[in-house]
């Protein structure tokens, strides 16, 4: 069983996602430099919102996720410059389907299941919607800390969102209730009425026959 993962601030969400993104996408050019990891969280395609940190802000992301055991300094090869690493599949056990969608998450926001099928191709590929949902529920469904929530359906729209939970600022967004059950349907109208008639065409006899009609 996982430990729960302190929640995590906008910007340490966006630096996660980026280490986590760029692992599994150009692994040649990974563990990432300070200034690869910078232009990787403000980079203007796959990110909602679109943001321009500066590299003491990714710093400070990097500190505190190497605190939550998320991150850490990478030291191998030749270079002598710093390189960051995520290691979040090293704090919690997750599949590479798992993995995907939690990246997305981190870097798109809410998201529904259409979007996140088709927005995970780079990363991994799901056959079809059933195998996204799949892994969803059972992202949703982890002890001791759920990792993502389906979200209560907006307005005007026709399919639910899911919202990871990593973030602090998602964590306080209500979950859509669960699902009732369906109203029991309504009585056959034209039978009850048929029923009352019958009652009373027999009342109507019995007062006939007391009277001796």
């Amino acid at each position: 069983m996982d430990d729960p993962i302190p929640s995590l601030a906008a910007h340490e969400a966006r630096v996660l996602g980026s280490l986590i993104e760029k692992q599994l996408t150009t692994p040649d050019y990974y563990p990432l430099t300070l200034n690869a990891l910078t232009n990787a969280c403000n980079q203007l395609s796959n990110r909602d919102p679109v943001v321009s940190y500066d590299e003491n802000t990714v710093v400070r992301a990097i500190e505190v996720l190497r605190e939550k055991r998320l991150a850490t300094l990478y030291s191998g090869g030749e270079s002598r410059v710093a390189k960051y690493k995520h290691t979040l599949t090293d704090a919690l056990l997750l599949t590479p389907a798992e993995v995907a969608l939690l990246c997305v998450l981190l870097l798109r926001g809410p998201q529904t299941v259409g979007e996140l099928r088709t927005r995970t191709e780079r990363l991994f590929k799901f056959d079809n919607l059933p195998e996204v949902e799949a892994a969803l529920h059972a992202l949703a469904a982890r002890q001791p800390q759920p990792l993502v929530a389906k979200l209560p359906r907006q307005p005007g729209t026709k399919e639910s969102r899911y919202a990871q939970l990593l973030s602090e600022a998602e964590r306080a967004v209500p979950p859509a209730p669960a699902e009732s059950a369906p109203p029991a349907p309504a009585p056959d109208r034209f039978a009850q009425l048929e029923a009352e008639v019958a009652a009373l065409r027999r009342e109507f006899d019995e007062l006939k026959r007391k009277l001796g009609g």
